[in-house]
């Protein structure tokens, strides 16, 4: 039996009239329809996964694909496979029995464009079979069962439904009387200092931190130390371990000030919550990696082991709290490896 995550978040689709740079951010949600899942972020750009039907066992060589569109009135949809495989070939699509297009792999993946794109998109939702061929052989019959209906739904979260730029929901209106997609929200990074990495915490220091996560136990049971990475010349970011399990390890992050021995600790503030925090005041970050060059934070939770679903978040310090500009979410435990993204931002200096 499959598992289903809910991912306990709202839609933004037109928020075209406020500023950018004032957007709170608020991740898509995810909708399935049948063997399909989809979603889009807050700049209306939506993807559309397939997905094993409930109950099917996973193949020995795991193939994904999706539809991806942007807003643009001249977007065109784009058709993505990507498969367990390093031979070196060209995939041929089939639908109910006619090839529709074909397309070269590097590394098992593989992306159609343009009028070949749309022209296979369109036959999927119209479809009842499929075919995926490689080097002649079939190696995937993906199900095309609610295809058509999560196309649907990109068209209409798009503003397409009822226009000539539609893919199922098509009719006569002209494309220009598509309304303009929303601006992604800009934010300023601040840049982390280089030089030497902070000292360690004293065992004073331990003992104050595992009292303000609440997760002293853990750091003995597991005989983990917090890790320490700078973000400007006065705070320190700590990642204090905090549980983990066979495949996601938790962390509380917290913003160190003063001097070693004796600094001061407070809870590292978030613009939007990583996926498993309980409380906005508790930030926890599963699989915590710290990029400094690009004072980026990642958080990376996965619902089961294979990595068929979960959600990420990417944030980058602002020079006063973690600013989402990223962040990627799979619902649906069935095979699907490509996680669809929900949140975008665009970062300056």
């Amino acid at each position: 039996m499959f598992i289903r995550l809910t991912i306990a978040s709202i839609l933004l689709l037109g928020a075209a009239s406020i500023p950018a740079a004032a957007q709170t951010p608020r991740p898509g949600t995810l909708e399935t329809y049948r063997d399909w899942t989809i979603g889009c972020d807050n700049v209306s750009r939506c993807e559309a996964v397939a997905l094993l039907p409930e109950n099917g066992e996973m193949p020995d060589v795991a193939l994904t694909m999706g539809v991806s569109r942007v807003a643009s009135i001249d977007a065109t949809p784009e058709f993505w496979v990507e498969r367990d495989a390093q031979d070196a070939g060209s995939y041929a699509f089939h639908v109910d029995g006619r090839r529709i297009a074909t397309a070269p792999a590097t590394n098992g993946a593989a992306m159609v464009r343009g009028p070949q794109a749309s022209a296979l998109v369109v036959e999927m939702a119209r479809g009842r079979t499929m075919e995926i061929r490689f080097g002649g052989k079939v190696v995937a019959r993906p199900s095309l069962a609610g295809s058509g209906a999560a196309l649907r739904y990109m068209d209409a979260a798009q503003g397409r439904a009822g226009t000539v730029t539609a893919l199922v929901a098509t009719g006569p209106i002209a494309a220009h009387a598509m309304r303009r997609p929303p601006v992604a929200p800009v934010v300023r990074r601040a840049i982390a200092p280089s030089g030497a990495a902070p000292a360690a915490l004293t065992r004073e220091e331990l003992a104050i931190v595992g009292r303000i996560t609440d997760c002293a136990q853990e750091m003995k049971q597991s005989d983990s130390k917090p890790s320490l990475h700078r973000v400007s010349r006065t705070e320190t970011l700590v990642l204090v371990p905090c549980g983990s399990g066979a495949y996601n390890f938790s962390s509380m992050a917290l913003i160190a000030t003063g001097a070693a021995g004796h600094r001061n600790f407070r809870m590292a503030s978030f613009d939007y919550p990583p996926g498993w925090s309980e409380s906005p005041d508790q930030p926890l970050l599963v699989n915590a990696a710290w990029t400094p060059e690009h004072s980026r934070l990642e958080s990376f939770a996965k619902g089961r082991g294979l990595g068929d679903c979960g959600g990420s978040e990417a944030y980058v310090w602002d020079g006063m709290r973690f600013r989402l500009v990223g962040a990627r979410a799979m619902g649906e435990c069935r095979g699907a490896w490509h996680w669809i993204p929900t949140w975008t931002a665009k970062v300056v200096e």
